[in-house]
């Protein structure tokens, strides 16, 4: 297990509202963090092109070169999303496609990642979170799948979820699990 004083975290958000609750659970989460664990929110997956194979080369964009290289400096991930529709954000599913190159070599290879997020509907966005978890495990992370949190985000009643102790208390502790998963 790795010194927990070097633990260093990438977020991925899965919306891009500036006022989403799950940009609120970024910065809960952030706050809350065990010493030496530091989370670290790649804010450009808005700015990433569609994956298209014919693009990916040396000449790549640079918010791609940006998200691999943020990868490839994390030990860990976490990644914090809604649910639209039923399924994962499309600017989050696009992350996961440029993080799966190269084939077999992603940045984030073997590196542990877990899934929250909170999502309108009862179920907190579970199936979005399912399904994210099923890509990334296919894109090479260490998918660590009893790190879940899924929230209702009527249980919340408009307040930042920093306001509700229960909630941050599951969020430090998956964080800190995460933390201890890197090896």
């Amino acid at each position: 297990m790795s010194d927990t004083s070097r633990i260093k975290v990438l977020v991925l958000l899965g919306s891009l509202r500036a006022g989403s609750v799950n940009r609120q659970l970024v910065e809960t989460a952030v706050e809350t963090a065990a010493n030496g664990v530091h989370l670290e929110l790649f804010g450009r997956l808005g700015e990433l092109p569609f994956y298209n194979e014919d693009i990916d080369n040396d000449g790549v964009a640079a918010p791609v070169v940006a998200l691999r290289q943020a990868a490839a400096d994390a030990d860990a991930a976490l990644v914090v999303t809604p649910e639209y529709n039923g399924s994962i954000p499309g600017v989050l599913k696009n992350a996961i496609d440029w993080l799966s190159r190269p084939y077999g070599n992603s940045a984030l290879m073997d590196k542990p990642l877990a899934v929250v997020g909170a999502s309108l509907g009862r179920y907190g966005g579970q199936w979005a979170h399912d399904e994210t978890r099923k890509s990334f495990a296919i894109a090479g992370p260490r998918v660590v799948e009893d790190l879940r949190l899924s929230i209702p985000t009527t249980t919340l009643d408009g307040r930042h979820p920093r306001e509700d102790a229960e909630v941050v208390a599951k969020l430090r502790d998956i964080v800190g699990k995460l933390a201890a998963e890197v090896g």
